[in-house]
């Protein structure tokens, strides 16, 4: 693949303007433009000399991109993305794809009709850590899966919350962070098919939770847990335990753990412990550290981008893929409101 493409990138909140440093910084993209209403957003266009249109259809028709960065407000997502390929323009979509199954699904047609490819922006899947973790676990390195416990606890400073969408419902931490930790287990672990879930909103009393609690049952058999929450200090989550984004203080703490029949993997710290031989509870456990590269998955993904606009790689996270984990964060809503088993299939079903 040669030469310079032109992306665009509409909206220019916390990821979208991290999305415009690394397309302006890069010396296979030109940053063409941004969209997004905002005077704020305007008044950064224009100190960093960005042309700036406050509609994403007049940056599309105006400077022609080769590729679109979709880095809006969730509901956004659909009308954006569908305007990108009715134009023929590739886009890479932040997560979640849309705001429902069934506005994904709209999506996934628009694309298999038009051919028009949409990578979905599950940004961690591009880091050679998860893609270590798959191979261990999927690969029956630590034998059958039996257990996965996942933890997502840190505090959000609050002038987060001066943006009206995040107190809203949809603009918590099960559609913006939760979902990024769905899609890691999925793509780990393999689906869930199963989901129970208790929300609580007690903590700063807005329209839409600050914290949850969830049980998993995966296609394969294993059980699984995970506690979240938005409003606590804490060092379990995948930003403060990954050093995957300098912005966080690294901390070395695990976020989840994988149990299986033959050893256990905490991650990030990337520690497998074992029995040798026939060993059980009272013998003394093997640890040992599973040594993986690091690397930004954002650049990586952005590399990718790029090869999915020249057609030379598939979307490693398609829009029906995607559907998928959208469809659990779905079922936990729906859970935590009817205090049933909800299923993920059922959603996807639904909106077929």
């Amino acid at each position: 693949m040669s030469g310079t493409l032109r992306i665009g990138v509409a909206g220019a909140g916390l990821i979208g303007r991290k999305h415009i440093e690394l397309v302006a910084t890069s010396s296979d993209c030109v940053l063409t433009g941004i969209a997004d209403p905002s005077s704020e957003a305007k008044a950064f266009a224009e100190s960093q000399g960005i042309a700036w249109h406050a509609d994403h259809r007049a940056l599309l028709e105006r400077e022609t991109p080769d590729g679109m960065i979709v880095a809006s407000p969730n509901a956004l997502h659909l009308p954006m993305a569908l305007d990108c390929v009715a134009r023929g323009v590739p886009a890479l979509v932040e997560k979640p794809v849309t705001d429902t199954v069934a506005s994904a699904r709209r999506l996934c047609e628009a694309v298999r009709r038009s051919g028009v490819p949409v990578l979905v922006g599950h940004h961690r899947r591009h880091n050679p850590r998860i893609k270590a973790i798959r191979d261990k676990v999927a690969g029956g390195g630590i034998g059958q899966l039996t257990a996965v416990v996942g933890l997502w606890l840190l505090k959000k400073p609050d002038d987060y919350f001066d943006v009206a969408w995040r107190r809203e419902a949809g603009g918590g931490p099960l559609l913006i962070n939760l979902v990024h930790d769905i899609d890691n287990l999925r793509f780990i672990c393999g689906e869930i098919s199963e989901v129970q879930a208790i929300t609580s909103n007690k903590a700063r009393g807005f329209a839409v939770e600050d914290t949850a609690a969830l049980l998993l049952k995966f296609a394969g058999g294993a059980i699984g847990t995970i506690t979240l929450s938005d409003a606590t200090p804490a060092p379990w989550s995948w930003e403060l335990s990954s050093g995957e984004n300098a912005a966080y203080p690294k901390q070395d703490q695990p976020c989840y753990l994988f149990a299986g029949t033959k050893g256990s993997l905490s991650v990030p710290t990337m520690e497998l412990w074992s029995y040798p031989g026939q060993g059980a509870w009272y013998a003394p456990l093997s640890r040992s550290l599973v040594d993986v590269p690091l690397a930004d998955p954002l650049v990586e993904q952005l590399r990718h981008f790029r090869a999915v606009i020249a057609r030379s790689e598939e979307p490693l996270i398609s829009v029906e893929d995607a559907m998928g984990t959208l469809a659990v964060v779905e079922a936990v809503r729906e859970a935590a409101f009817t205090g049933a088993r909800v299923f993920p299939g059922r959603i996807m079903e639904q909106a077929a």
